[in-house]
């Protein structure tokens, strides 16, 4: 409960005034914290992704403002702030917050940048968008998704996905597109596969006479839910290998991935903590490793199904 309405109703309290007051202003602070947008989804897999950390600035006007297990980005474009995720809905407060400690207010993002309709990474767009006024970009097939708060059936996931808040405010984003704020451009890099509207992005972040080219990857990981076989859909594996080939060939010097534990980020963000030096997260290789743990998966996925081994 806000710490100003707890102080008003004790205020009201102290005085003899109507009963019906005092309910209509209990009941406004129970509205106040039952927020449709931000009631907790997938409690038990969510707590394992949201564990807090400080937000921290990675690369010049590039950030890191999400959690252990669940990367959000920020890159401060001098004209307002851009984000990218949202992470699911009950941690919308601690971006919030995370943006507070370093300066900014959730009113300063202009714009929202989706990697795919998953509850954990979708689950907070809406809260964020609306908190903000942003509106949220994503692949054509995506914005169907969210706009809809759930994948669509040709996603291997679908089957044990769960709803999300759906997201009005959205605009769908073509492969190759160059998104210009203040004195940033972000380009849409499709890479489908883990859906089938996975959209990765790209930009330039500077200190100084020194720029570096910085990619926030969407998952490549071959997961679906028990009885799909990838098999089965061979453009989806097409899919997934054209991606790999294209983030293997990307111009990239730091790589924040989805899920941070899928690129090394857990150790490179307890490193950077710690203060150590040359910047851990600066690995030229690293989209190069991405993709190859992708491939590595994808085969070993074909090869279990094949065998008549995966679920």
């Amino acid at each position: 409960m806000d710490h100003l309405v707890r102080a008003a109703i004790k205020e009201l309290r102290m005085k003899p005034i109507h009963l019906a007051a005092l309910a209509l202003l209990t009941t406004a602070a129970t509205q106040q914290q039952d927020d449709p947008l931000t009631r907790p989804i997938a409690p038990e897999a969510a707590a394992k992704w949201i564990v807090p950390q400080a937000p921290i600035r990675v690369f010049g006007n590039s950030y890191l403002v999400g959690f252990q297990g669940m990367n959000v980005g920020l890159i401060d474009t001098g004209k307002g702030l851009i984000l990218i995720d949202g992470a699911v809905p009950q941690s919308v407060r601690s971006v919030e917050a995370n943006l507070l400690k370093l300066g900014y207010r959730i009113q300063d993002v202009k714009l929202i940048l989706s990697t795919e309709p998953h509850f954990d990474h979708a689950g907070g767009l809406a809260a964020l968008a609306r908190d903000s006024g942003a509106t949220v970009l994503a692949g054509a097939w995506s914005v169907t998704a969210l706009k809809q708060g759930m994948s669509t059936p040709d996603d291997p996931q679908v089957a044990w996905l769960v709803p999300f808040p759906a997201v009005s405010r959205v605009r769908a984003v073509k492969d190759g597109e160059v998104i210009r704020l203040g004195n940033v451009a972000v380009t849409a890099r499709a890479t489908p596969g883990h859906t089938p509207g996975s959209m990765s992005w790209t930009w330039r972040s500077c200190e100084g006479r020194v720029c570096r080219t910085m990619v926030f990857g969407s998952s490549l990981n071959p997961v679906a839910a028990d009885g799909y076989r990838f098999t089965r859909h061979p453009e989806v594996v097409a899919s997934f290998r054209a991606s790999q080939a294209k983030v293997r060939a990307l111009p990239c010097d730091i790589l924040f991935s989805a899920h941070p534990d899928n690129s090394g980020g857990v150790e490179k963000y307890a490193r950077f903590a710690r203060g150590v030096r040359p910047n851990p997260y600066l690995d030229p290789s690293a989209c190069r490793t991405y993709a190859a743990k992708s491939a590595k998966a994808l085969a070993e996925r074909l090869a279990d199904e094949k065998a008549g081994k995966a679920k």
